[in-house]
């Protein structure tokens, strides 16, 4: 019985200590990073933003805008998620996806510094991404051969929960349609930075100044602190993570591209992300993005993946059902 109370009364003692674990900790990290001139950056932000990562043609090269432009733009944003919502009717109709109730894209363009921007991209100019001559040909051309359902592997990485849509988890870290949150943790060591869509955790080293030879998901970072600036570099991406695809962005990285982020305070709610990415295999100089990482009291819950994906059987189960009908057909049954 006198184990019994003990452990009872540890399991409290325990209980209670987790309870104040989250507050106590993080002004705790706050204080000593303070006190070692180490910026705090921790916390939980949102990227989203309607604003895309190449500039439309419609703004005539201008990088920032006005106030009333930016509010026709956001009612041309609605619009555009209005039509995204599935269109069913008869029973043949594709099943679709899922409407706008579950789509969290950002309401207004992104706001850095006060400037309404209208491209991710600040380098170019233009505001586009400098594709090195001849590039896109080789880029598709190397996917000729594969039909989009042969298998598993040739299927999207977020499809397949390997990696996030896109580049949501980054690097560089770009919105996407939903789930656009993330958590920045600092310790002595390492950067941690956990996206919200497919829960990828990058973790960033900042006692190494040297690559390993791996190619990893996500690429492998190392860091160091200029300042009040969090400095990342990142390269010897898996092969597999080259093609970045999402509705609202597209971009192509080789496995030895490097990609330098930084990240910096601009006040108590806003952090500057500023990445560059250098790809002389795919792009014809190095382009350069900005985003503002904007607080937010929400927290970031679990994206189960794997646990849920029964879309990827279906769809290549429907598709041997496809070639199945065609084959009666060819031999008139």
């Amino acid at each position: 019985m006198a184990a019994l109370r003990l452990l009872k009364t540890l399991s409290l003692c325990l209980l209670g200590s987790l309870s104040l674990v989250p507050g106590g900790l993080h002004s705790q990290q706050t204080a000593n990073f303070s006190q070692n001139g180490i910026p705090d950056l921790q916390g939980v932000f949102s990227i989203a933003t309607v604003t895309m990562l190449e500039r439309g043609e419609q703004f005539g090269g201008e990088l920032v805008i006005s106030t009333e432009q930016a509010a026709v733009i956001g009612e041309t944003g609605a619009s555009y998620l209005d039509n995204l919502v599935s269109n069913v009717s008869g029973a043949e109709a594709q099943v679709g996806g899922y409407n706008t109730f579950w789509m969290d894209p950002g309401e207004s363009m992104a706001v850095i510094e006060g400037e309404i921007r209208t491209s991710i991209i600040v380098e170019p100019e233009d505001g586009r991404l400098p594709w090195a001559e001849g590039a896109l040909q080789r880029i598709f051309g190397s996917m000729r051969g594969q039909g989009p359902l042969d298998g598993p592997e040739v299927r999207p990485m977020g499809e397949r929960c390997l990696v996030g849509f896109g580049s949501s988890g980054g690097p560089p870290m770009l919105p996407v349609l939903y789930n656009n949150h993330s958590r920045i943790v600092q310790t002595d060591d390492y950067v941690m930075i956990l996206a919200e869509m497919n829960h990828d955790a990058r973790i960033i080293r900042l006692k190494d100044s040297q690559h390993g030879k791996m190619h990893k998901w996500l690429g492998d970072s190392i860091g160091y602190y200029n300042g009040d600036t969090l400095v990342v570099e990142t390269t010897n991406f898996h092969v597999q993570e080259s093609f970045r695809g999402a509705l609202r962005h597209f971009l192509y990285l080789s496995a030895d591209a490097t990609i330098t982020e930084e990240f910096s305070r601009l006040d108590k709610n806003t952090l500057l992300y500023r990445f560059t990415v250098d790809d002389p295999a795919v792009y014809s100089r190095p382009w350069t993005g900005e985003l503002p990482m904007n607080a937010v009291e929400d927290r970031i819950y679990e994206y189960a993946c794997h646990e849920g994906n029964y879309a990827l059987p279906g769809i290549l189960a429907g598709a041997r059902r496809q070639e199945l009908e065609a084959e009666f057909e060819l031999a008139g049954q």
